[in-house]
């Protein structure tokens, strides 16, 4: 019986929470196990303790019923025993018969206690005296060490103080084994000791919390009081000896519990502690003296402490924990309440139900039928007839918390321990029927999926088999050789293509890497390789389709024509790169769609703002998954033609300092007339030839557009519009289209020149158009609410507008929610929205809006006056800026801060939200403003005494650049002669020290709003000139343009009728200096001159 079955000290080493121990073998079982213990070890109930998710299938595969022996190969031949084998195998079989005799008397199977150990260490399982270092021995001493192994000393019913082991998470019942780690050294040693000497009992007590991880207690309150005592059955070392451990297999005998601690700290430090190691004591060899020395002072030692160290009840104090460092704990045995069995009806239900929930459970959790099943096999008698151990049993192998089974352990009235185990039991048997419903669930869809994957691979097989059908991959490579076939790839292109086919043909369907190549094949061959469309060269028609478009613009539309005349003339059309630039609003982004439809070519748009990928403009690499081609990859695709027209929005907007490279770089190839011909795409990787491709690129300002992409673009400046040209698009294109949107097309709605011009002037005064389009939709909505307010649902009715079916749906709608409706078969083709007819406005109704009641529908106006200063005051002058906006009217003011008098110190202050640029003009305007006085106007002292304030309006709005030079100095010099300049006089021009007047931009914008301000006469540098005459006659109109190349012209413009004298003589009286006021005034320049030089010293 001992060898055909699992031994239980195994089983709860597989079972250990602690710690995983190292292989226990049967050499090193005899080695650390008296023959005793090792013959009594015979299979118990275990504990089931919570292990790691790992080492829980080798736990599901242990079974602690009985099996049969594995018989061993015939042909290999038995290894010779030695003399002291034999004696073991002599000893064993006589403690098999022995343990037979006690099963057949039905004697309990209680593990007996463990002998003093004699030799050297070295026995084996079945007897300690074989195994003795000492060879030399007479075979007289061998019998002697064996006969005193075989006495059977008792278990001590009373054992007062024992040595205290912590568990953690679970306490340990009567009855079930347990395997623990120690990794104390200290606790090691004396757990050695004793099991060496013949003592090897513990208390067993278990953590409250949980967290802790240590092998002695320090304080009582660290543990449960109530606790067991338990019998080491087997211990012995793991690991290396600089990371020491100890697996302890224990069995529980009864409950204790715990009166007093005697903790580690109050361990007295004794000299005769051996500082050993088991392995040291296990495996050092001996000489013959020193062997029966060691053998004689452990048989003495055993003696002694049995013969010396009893208590009055009989009981054995363990002397050999003196003077280390463990904890020893005060126990009492606790008795269990009587009760009777026969007449307790209540025990029986509950013995009753427990059995019933066990075999519920069982079959559920096949790891809990084989716990039942060794329960059932090594419990001599009914489990009915002992309930105590019954009660243990379901809650030693119950998943619970560690209170509720410190509960159940500590509970001496078995009656409410058996409620307790039940309540345990029942848990466990609500999660093992959530974990099968769970588990059923799981495999019921894993092998519906698997069965149709299987079933599907079937008839594919069969259908392959039959010719039926094939796996697709031949249509797929059909199909894209038919579409190369209807192409006219260049060479290069069709070696990768011939290259990637055959790739194709050799990979599995299933592979990531066929839908790769399938991708890359579909990109290849969707490209117009050789396919252009048709194009217009008519002049006539080109110049209809962009006057049909749009207004004005000309430079555009002769640049259009021209192209179309090269192409006519040359037969073919090489790709041009244009870039409109100009404010928002003035058609820059439409116009590109005009030129397509006048050339007969495909339009493709799309925006670079804010764009910081590169991968955007010349496509992903093919590992990265989800690669695709870049924009203009994108563009052939859907347009398919080589020769289309590509809008490139925003390009003066693109992203810069990223980490995804530069998109602007990547343009530079793109936009370039000597590289586009074979541009590289990194998706494709072919050479793709762009050079017939129209490109048009839009941009606010050229400004932010990197300069050498600038210099590949051609590039065509768009102002914005002036009065009488918004007025002609108003009437031609914003306000039929306004109309016609809101429903308002047949009906007699007039919106009246004089309202557009009072839009223009005092609501929108922006270059573009698209506010006063907003405006005009606004005014014509309106007037829709207006009409169908006044004329009311009479004339309009809501039926009137409905088709046959939105008035079947209407009347559907207006049924009881109650009554029965079916729910329509296609119901997700229909859509909500029933279909709407036009209603027609009657004939009766008639609005016109006009100047006067146009603020009825825009509200007031924003602009009340088209100047911000009607009459200038001296001081104050009109510039001229320009902005992405367009151009803008730009006053400078300049005032006096102080009264102006002898004694007051001179100074300028600047504000107006001024960058670098536009203050180093205003100091030179300044310092040349003192010059003209200085020289021209010697007498007046103005600029010596002056504190002057300069500034900008509109200080919200950043302001910057040179221009603004010659109109700071004429704002100074009107101050200075205290002579208001010309109120319809505007100017615009860099100043240098001299006087010299230097070119400027934007002169167009520039016009436009000097004309919208109502200017009469402009000032611009001669060297403007140029730029001047290209201006459109509708802008120049009505107004004078004055090129100038020094300052002297602009004085002689902005001040014709000058007084000299009266001028010489304008602050002499303010100037005037009293008696002492020379000497103050002197003395106080130079207090300011040293404040000054002090501050250029900090």
């Amino acid at each position: 019986m001992f060898q055909s079955q699992n031994l239980p000290w195994r089983a709860a080493l597989r079972q250990a929470s602690r710690s995983n121990c190292t292989k226990f073998t049967t050499r090193s079982s005899s080695r650390y196990l008296p023959a005793q213990c090792t013959a009594s070890l015979v299979a118990r109930p275990l504990h089931r303790c919570p292990s790691p998710p790992a080492a829980l299938f080798a736990y599901r595969n242990f079974s602690t019923s009985l099996s049969k022996q594995k018989e061993k190969d015939p042909k290999t031949p038995p290894e010779p025993l030695d003399e002291g084998a034999a004696e073991e195998t002599d000893e064993l079989k006589k403690l098999k018969e022995q343990q037979r005799s006690r099963e057949v008397e039905g004697k309990s199977d209680t593990p007996e206690p463990i002998p003093p150990r004699t030799g050297s260490g070295r026995g084996s399982a079945a007897g300690g005296g074989t195994g003795g270092s000492d060879g030399g021995d007479g075979g007289g001493k061998k019998r002697k060490g064996s006969e005193r192994a075989l006495v059977k000393p008792t278990i001590p019913d009373v054992y007062p103080q024992v040595m205290a082991i912590p568990l953690v998470k679970r306490p340990l019942f009567p009855g079930f084994y347990k395997a623990i780690t120690i990794r104390d050294r200290e606790v090691g040693q004396a757990i050695a000791d004793m099991v060496k000497r013949g003592q090897p009992y513990i208390g067993a007590f278990m953590f409250k919390d949980e967290g802790a991880d240590k092998d002695v207690i320090d304080d009582p309150n660290e543990v449960y009081d109530v606790g067991t005592f338990c019998q080491v059955t087997s211990a012995f070392p793991v690991g290396a000896d600089d990371n020491f451990a100890m697996t302890c297999v224990l069995y529980p005998h009864r409950r204790i519990k715990m009166t007093g601690l005697k903790p580690p700290a109050q361990a007295k430090e004794e000299p005769s502690v051996a500082e050993s190691t088991l392995d040291e004591s296990s495996e050092t060899s001996e000489t013959d003296a020193a062997a029966t020395q060691s053998k004689g002072d452990v048989v003495a030692s055993f003696e002694e402490s049995t013969e010396e160290t009893k208590t009055a009840q009989g009981a054995l104090v363990p002397t050999i924990l003196k003077g280390r460092k463990v904890s020893i704990a005060d126990v009492d045995n606790m008795v269990e309440e009587p009760f009777d069995l026969k007449s307790n009806k209540t025990i029986q239900v509950l013995v009753n139900e427990i059995v019933n929930t066990f075999k519920g459970v069982a079959l559920l959790n096949p790891l809990f039928r084989d716990h039942v099943s060794t329960f059932s096999v090594h419990t001599t008698m009914n489990v009915g007839e002992d309930p105590v151990k019954l009660a243990d049993f379901a809650a030693a192998v119950a998943q619970a918390e560690s209170h509720e089974l410190q509960d159940a352990l500590e509970e001496m009235d078995i009656e409410k321990r058996l409620s307790k185990a039940l309540e345990l039991l029942k848990k466990e048997l609500i999660s093992a029927e959530l974990q099968k419903k769970v588990a059923d669930d799981v495999n019921a869809r894993v092998t519906k999926k698997h069965r149709e994957y299987m079933l599907m691979e079937q008839m594919k097989g069969i259908k392959r088999e039959l010719g039926i059908e094939s796996d697709g991959k031949d249509k797929l490579i059909e199909k894209f050789n038919e579409k190369a076939n209807k192409l006219a790839m260049p060479e290069a292109v069709r070696k990768v293509f011939e290259e990637e086919m055959s790739k194709l043909q050799g990979l599995e369907p299933n592979g990531s890497e066929f839908n790769v190549t399938r991708n890359y094949l579909d990109w290849l061959t969707q490209l117009p390789w050789g396919l252009r469309s048709a194009e217009n060269f008519g002049i006539q028609h080109a110049r209809e389709v962009l006057d049909e478009d749009h207004h004005g613009l000309k430079d555009v539309k002769d640049r259009i024509l021209e192209f179309i005349a090269v192409g006519k003339l040359r037969g073919t059309v090489e790709g041009k790169i244009l870039c409109l630039v100009g404010p928002p609003g003035v058609g820059k982004t439409s116009i590109g769609k005009s030129i397509a439809r006048a050339l007969n070519r495909q339009y493709y748009r799309f925006s670079v703002g804010g764009m910081y990928d590169v991968a955007e403009i010349k496509g992903h690499r093919r590992t990265y998954v989800g690669a695709l081609p870049g924009r203009i990859i994108q563009a052939l695709k859907k347009c398919q033609t080589e020769n289309p027209l590509v809008l490139i929005d925003e390009v003066d907007k693109i992203g810069r300092n990223s980490n995804h490279g530069d998109p602007a770089s990547a343009l530079l190839e793109l936009l370039d007339p000597e590289q586009n011909n074979s541009f590289l795409d990194h998706y494709l990787d072919v050479p793709v030839d762009l050079s017939k491709v129209l490109f048009v690129c839009t941009a606010n300002m050229d400004e932010t557009i990197p300069q050498p992409l600038l210099d590949r673009m051609e590039v065509i400046r768009l102002s914005g519009y002036v009065s009488d040209e918004k007025i002609a698009i108003a009437e031609k294109y914003l306000s039929p289209a306004a109309k016609e949107m809101s429903g308002l097309k047949d009906a007699d709605v007039v919106l009246e020149k004089d309202a557009i011009v009072e839009l223009i002037n005092k609501y929108c005064r922006e270059s573009g158009v698209r506010n006063l389009k907003k405006h005009i939709e606004k005014v014509y909505r309106k007037s829709a609410l207006k009409i169908v307010t006044d004329v009311g649902e009479e004339a309009l009715p809501e039926t009137a507008a409905l088709t046959e079916e939105g008035k079947a749906a209407q009347q559907e709608s207006n049924k009881n929610e109650n009554d029965p409706k079916e729910t329509p078969k296609n119901i997700e083709e229909q859509t909500t929205e029933k279909p709407r007819v036009a209603l027609k406005v009657p004939d009766s109704v008639h609005v016109s809006i006009n100047k006067d009641n146009l603020k009825d529908y825009v509200g007031p106006p924003i602009f009340t006056s088209d100047r911000l200063y009607d009459f200038t005051p001296p001081g104050v002058a009109m510039g001229l800026a320009w902005t992405s906006m367009g151009g803008s009217a730009l006053y400078i003011e300049s005032i006096l801060q102080n009264a102006l008098s002898a004694s007051s110190s001179p100074g300028l202050e600047r504000s107006g939200s001024l960058r670098d640029v536009m203050k180093e003009s205003t100091g030179v305007a300044y310092s040349f403003a003192k010059s003209i006085m200085a020289r021209d106007f010697s007498k007046n002292k103005f600029f010596e005494h002056a504190r002057i304030h300069l500034h900008c309006p509109e200080g919200g709005t950043p302001k910057d650049g040179p221009s603004a030079g010659i109109t700071m100095a004429t704002s100074l010099l009107s101050l200075a002669l205290n002579k208001k300049i010309r109120d319809d006089v505007a100017m615009t021009g860099e100043l240098t020290l001299t006087g010299k007047v230097l070119r400027i931009g934007g002169l167009r914008e520039k016009t436009v709003a000097a004309r919208r301000a109502g200017a009469k006469t402009v000032i611009f540098p001669h060297d403007n000139m140029s730029d001047w005459l290209e201006l459109p006659e509708n802008i120049k109109e009505g107004i004078e343009g004055r090129p100038v190349s020094w300052y002297r012209e602009v004085f002689d413009i902005v001040f014709p009728d000058l007084d000299k004298e009266a001028a010489n003589k304008m602050w002499e009286k303010e100037l005037k200096s009293k008696k002492g006021d020379r000497k103050k005034r002197e003395q106080k320049r130079k207090e300011e001159e040293e404040e000054e030089s002090g501050d250029d010293d900090d």
